[in-house]
């Protein structure tokens, strides 16, 4: 025997929140990890950034980022952390803490525009050697250009939300020591 079901509850849709699945496909996810490297000079704190290739160009404004990667297999998202800096920024530096965590969904440019679920995970890095910019030349393909930029502007000059959080969370940190080169 079939339910009788009043026609105000016809009326009603079900609210749905997708959660990873577009159709019936599970969404691919990817984790990340990259560095927020601090070095004091002169007097205050700067941060190392990159300029990714193929982001900027003759008329547009450049695009500043943090260095960060994919998590590669048997690698902890520290370590990955501290490779990406050395890869794409040439510098060598040491953990300090774990910042935070930033989580969003994109759409591939290939693969059927598949959609992922990132997490990036950014560890505060204190610079220990290496000279800003000095990069493999097969990490030419990924890295414009490595610069230095004051701390307190990174929130203002850093190209994505989640990455000028991250910036703020440093400044906040630096901050809360003492003026000593060391964290």
């Amino acid at each position: 025997m079939m339910q009788h079901i009043p026609p105000a509850a016809c009326n009603k849709v079900p609210q749905v929140r997708q959660t990873g699945y577009k159709g019936n496909a599970p969404m691919t996810r990817e984790f990340s990890a990259g560095g927020v490297v601090v070095r004091q000079m002169r007097g205050r704190w700067w941060l190392a950034v990159i300029e990714p290739a193929g982001r900027s160009g003759p008329g547009k404004r450049a695009v500043l980022a943090l260095p960060k990667g994919l998590v590669d297999a048997g690698e902890t998202p520290e370590q990955t952390a501290i490779r990406e800096v050395r890869e794409e920024t040439g510098l060598e530096a040491t953990l300090v803490a774990k910042l935070g965590d930033i989580k969003y969904v994109y759409t591939r440019s290939w693969a059927g525009g598949e959609r992922v679920f990132k997490v990036v995970s950014f560890y505060l890095l204190q610079y220990q050697s290496g000279r800003l910019g000095e990069i493999a030349p097969e990490m030419k393909i990924e890295v414009h250009s490595a610069q230095w930029i004051p701390l307190e502007e990174a929130a203002r000059r850093l190209a994505y939300t989640g990455e000028r959080e991250m910036a703020e969370k440093a400044l906040e940190h630096v901050a809360s020591r003492s003026q000593t080169p060391s964290l």
